[in-house]
């Protein structure tokens, strides 16, 4: 198949149908925008596995996603869209750069769910934007941008559901949406601890990509850990 695009985690190759895409998830970690790099092994097909399990959910929750099927161990089948080039990040409790950037505690509740936008775009290093800069750069319109608000009110409303059912506490989550070839918003790319920050609930003990970025070990029996209790929430 011909490679359409790579990215730090992923390759998306042509299926020869115009509205689908062929999605292999890669064994790369990277944090600090690729700064820091290292491969482990099964990292593909855990975050594969994981994102395949949270987007049917999600599906069957009534939120429009990309995900058509798991094709194997690293691999699935995607409707094609086009992304719309922003980071859109929920934070539900205080951590990484939130805390850094303002001074605040880690692990601090936050009294309401804090909505940010970043502008994708590794050039400038994905740089933190408001509602007004999204619709002047003309990234989205107003309107589109209230509906991807709205859809990440119901995903992270689904998705602390779904992570409290696995004892494990949804912190902050970045997501992107694409345009269907009919101009449909829906929700793409992946939702992994790549992606998530996720705290054991009992102990709080970090289950994602922060394990690789503060070399605190065990990076993949993390990764593990958390699509065990996920399948055991589902099952």
């Amino acid at each position: 198949m011909k490679l359409l695009y790579e990215g730090k985690a992923k390759q998306l190759f042509d299926t020869g149908n115009p509205e689908e895409v062929y999605v292999h998830y890669k064994n790369s970690a990277t944090a600090f925008n690729g700064v820091k790099k290292e491969e482990f092994d099964d990292k593909g097909g855990l975050n594969n596995a994981i994102t395949s399990l949270i987007f049917t959910y999600l599906a069957e929750q009534g939120i429009p996603t990309h995900f058509i099927k798991q094709v194997n161990e690293t691999d699935q089948v995607c409707r094609h869209v086009t992304i719309i080039p922003l980071e859109v990040i929920t934070r539900n409790i205080v951590a990484g750069s939130m805390a850094k950037k303002y001074g605040l505690e880690e692990g601090r509740q936050l009294a309401k769910p804090v909505f940010e936008l970043s502008y994708k775009n590794d050039e400038l290093g994905d740089p933190l934007i408001n509602d007004d800069h999204a619709v002047a750069l003309e990234l989205v319109t107003e309107a589109e941008l209230a509906q991807i608000k709205d859809l990440t009110a119901r995903i992270n409303r689904a998705l602390q559901d779904l992570f409290l059912a696995a004892n494990l506490i949804l912190v902050d989550f970045k997501i992107e949406f694409g345009k269907t070839s009919d101009g449909q918003i829906i929700l793409a790319d992946e939702i992994s601890p790549d992606t998530c920050r996720l705290w054991d609930k009992d102990t709080r003990d970090k289950l994602d990509k922060d394990r690789f970025r503060r070399d605190l070990g065990d990076v993949m029996a993390a990764y593990k850990e958390v699509l065990g209790r996920l399948e055991n929430a589902r099952n």
